[in-house]
């Protein structure tokens, strides 16, 4: 019954960021959404690329497991790997680590030319991560170990997949937010 709540509070989670992101980036124009306080850092646009395409990463384990299709590695039986890549996953992504951490090459976010409807698009693929959520409540997420779509050598539980995604949105979010208060933030 944990496990059902905690997914609940995710899904909630996932609602909320989607909501937050229309009301404080959904109008924003394109030259906002793509200004970058230096060419090393990334836009508010692409803070939300990097979510888009990280999170889409995880819809073919996702259907897999919900199909029942999804076929055990000899990675994923190796005890006691799954929970400590994920506690170091969930300590390095939380919002209040001030480390900071590159992205995998393939979640490196496009170019600083951004379409205006970016913003549209994550709160859409939040409703698709939610649905992603919803399908596993008749199962043990907390007993489904995944490899990560980051690193084939990195596994946790699928519980702890949803768990990464929504600390991982909360991070970026507040980048996107820093970005809007940097000086020569256009207005």
């Amino acid at each position: 019954m944990q496990s059902r709540d905690e997914l609940q509070e995710l899904k909630e989670d996932l609602h909320s960021i989607a909501q937050q992101a229309k009301s404080e980036f959904g109008r924003l124009s394109v030259e906002q959404l793509n200004w970058k306080p230096a060419p090393d850092r990334w836009s508010v646009a692409q803070c939300f690329d990097h979510l888009i395409t990280g999170n889409a990463s995880y819809f073919p384990v996702f259907e897999s497991v919900a199909k029942g299709g999804k076929k055990t590695t000899m990675v994923e039986r190796l005890p006691v790997f799954p929970k400590v890549w994920a506690r170091l996953l969930l300590k390095s992504l939380d919002p209040k680590a001030t480390r900071k951490l590159k992205a995998p090459v393939r979640f490196q976010p496009s170019s600083s030319n951004i379409t205006g409807s970016i913003i549209d698009d994550f709160v859409a693929q939040q409703g698709r991560v939610a649905e992603s959520i919803e399908t596993t409540t008749k199962l043990d997420p907390e007993r489904i170990v995944i490899t990560s779509p980051a690193a084939s050598m990195i596994t946790y539980s699928l519980m702890d997949a949803f768990r990464i995604i929504v600390i991982h949105e909360k991070r970026h979010f507040q980048q996107a937010q820093r970005v809007m208060q940097e000086p020569g933030f256009p207005l």
